[in-house]
């Protein structure tokens, strides 16, 4: 009977698609296992291909190209060194399922499907694949160990199965997006499990940015009295060597020093950092150009940017008006001099001249109204869109989840781009993080040492600055307002009553309301971007744009 277990927790931050990459990223991981003398090589969930894999499993070729390199990885286990556990697709007969296969002494020794899929959210299993049975235990060099994957120990039947059938480890490979706070529902649940099973638990996630999703790591493993053994740290790439013994009671893992938990805005900071600089990165983009407006959102967004990519990779554009403050100018300059990034100006003053006298015979003497304020946006969608198509940089949009709630944004102007790192951050917290920015310097960060932004950047009223005098609040309500509203509407679908009963004024919720469902269609065409919160834009939340609700119950 084996009494000791040494096994390598692989937190990798896998490249969707790229199978030979990926799977040199697990041979690297396997090599260090061996080296520190492991057992055993866990991997994420689909860590062959990364997840979410979308419709790239519906291609045959794409699932066959998955097995060859998982065979090729099975076969080098031969040598004697660490098995492996790789998530991927499997095909069994004309079921396909999203699988983990344990590789050992050479071959395939098993392999076992994901039962529970979830299809909420983001999640969308259910669309390409079939559940497979609840899983049994895998013998593993004289220890049974309970493989789950993900949505699997969510639920309690699972990981009671699995005990039922003897095994003495839980073990569940993940890929778990970063939502704000998530980890401590994770750890909430993994405590549930322990507490129901008896046995200790193992929960192992992928890093990485994929699209609009952040996938922050955080692993961890509980020992069967629900004490913390071990925490791999957030938004990092790392290996973890945890060794096991066996007891009276059953398997312990032997403790690390665990890491100091990450405020909430640091987290959120991370999470930026990461997706932009992945979709960057893996889409092969030099580097990014962004307007600099000499407002917060654009300081922001040019502070992750430098952060993700270092300020060499990061191109600002101011683009002045005649309406632009000499503040505005003073403070997009400070604002690029602190980051250490490229700036330069180029006036849209006589774009403005040209378009309004090739209108002036269509317009005739229609007074000038929101038309002339969205062609300043649209101009300065254009110059950028020139900028990125000549130098091949990618345009970083700046739009926050306030403007794209209530449509305060211009499409094909201001929401022109390829990514947005502010797109599920609320106004208010776009605030907090441009302060805490100011303050810290996260690790991984390339940007500079102490403040990003001027600090008038951060307290002077935001402006679109598309006309004389004006603020942000002309058309909106105060953001601490706006914001509290539109979170009751977007992320937990309150009625306009429960709003009312919270406090707010009736008619400020229906005037909200109404520009939150207007704007859906501004919103499907907006850029992808970072999810942060339980229910961001695109993937989360999706409402029909021809829509007669009026949000009213009678």
């Amino acid at each position: 009977m084996t009494n000791q277990l040494r096994i390598a927790l692989a937190q990798i931050n896998p490249h969707e698609g790229a199978l030979d990459a990926n799977a040199d990223r697990i041979r690297r991981a396997r090599a260090e296992a061996a080296e520190a003398g492991a057992d055993l090589l866990v991997t994420p969930e689909f860590s062959i291909a990364g997840y979410p894999p979308e419709d790239l499993v519906l291609k045959p070729a794409f699932v066959e190209a998955c097995l060859q390199r998982i065979e090729a990885l099975a076969a080098e286990t031969a040598d004697g060194g660490p098995g492996i556990v790789v998530g991927g697709p499997w095909r069994d007969g004309d079921r396909l399922h999203n699988a983990l296969f344990v590789l050992e002494g050479g071959r395939i020794l098993a392999r076992r499907a994901k039962h529970e899929l979830p299809n909420y959210g983001v999640f969308d299993d259910k669309r390409v694949f079939i559940s497979g049975p609840a899983p049994g235990p895998v013998a593993f060099r004289g220890v049974r160990l309970g493989l789950m994957i993900c949505e699997d120990w969510w639920f309690p039947s699972v990981s009671e199965t699995l005990l039922e059938s003897g095994a003495e480890i839980l073990i569940s490979i993940n890929g778990s997006p970063f939502e704000a706070d998530k980890q401590d529902t994770r750890v909430q649940l993994a405590v549930a499990r322990v507490v129901e099973t008896g046995l200790p638990f193992v929960f192992l996630n992928q890093i990485c940015g994929q699209d609009e999703l952040v996938f922050d790591g955080a692993s961890f493993v509980l020992n069967a009295d629900r004490s913390l053994a071990v925490q791999m740290p957030m938004f990092e790439e790392k290996l973890a060597i945890t060794d096991w013994s066996r007891g009276p009671g059953g398997w312990i893992c032997a403790p690390q020093p665990v890491p100091p938990a990450l405020s909430q805005l640091e987290q959120i900071y991370r999470a930026m950092m990461l997706g932009l600089r992945d979709y960057v990165d893996k889409n092969g983009f030099p580097g990014v150009v962004l307007g600099l407006s000499g407002g917060i959102d654009s300081a922001l967004s040019a502070a992750v940017a430098a952060d993700a990519l270092g300020p060499d990779r990061v191109r600002a554009v101011m683009m002045p008006s005649p309406y632009t403050s000499r503040d505005s100018l003073d403070d997009a300059e400070g604002c690029a001099k602190l980051l250490g990034i490229r700036y330069e100006s180029i006036p849209i003053g006589p774009a403005m001249e040209a378009m309004r006298g090739m209108l002036a015979p269509a317009f005739g003497n229609r007074p000038a109204d929101t038309t002339e304020e969205n062609l300043q946006s649209r101009l300065r969608g254009v110059t950028l869109m020139a900028l990125s198509n000549k130098f091949g940089d990618m345009l970083l949009t700046t739009g926050n989840k306030s403007e794209m709630s209530t449509g305060y944004a211009t499409l094909y102007g201001d929401m022109c781009g390829g990514y947005s790192v502010l797109k599920d951050v609320w106004k208010m917290t776009v605030f907090a993080l441009s302060r805490w920015r100011n303050a810290h310097r996260p690790p991984g960060a390339l940007g500079p040492e102490g403040a990003v932004m001027p600090e008038r950047v951060i307290t002077k009223p935001p402006s679109a600055e598309l006309k004389p005098d004006q603020t942000d609040q002309d058309t909106l309500p105060p953001y601490e307002v706006l914001d509290a509203i539109l979170e009751g509407l977007v992320e937990r679908e309150m009625d306009v009553d429960g709003l009312v009963a919270q406090g707010h004024d009736r008619a400020t919720v229906l005037r909200i309301w109404r520009m939150l469902d207007r704007a859906e269609y501004k919103r499907r065409q907006a850029p992808p971007g970072v999810k942060i919160t339980p229910r961001a834009f695109g993937r989360d939340r999706r409402y029909p744009l021809t829509n007669g609700f009026s949000g009213l119950i009678a």
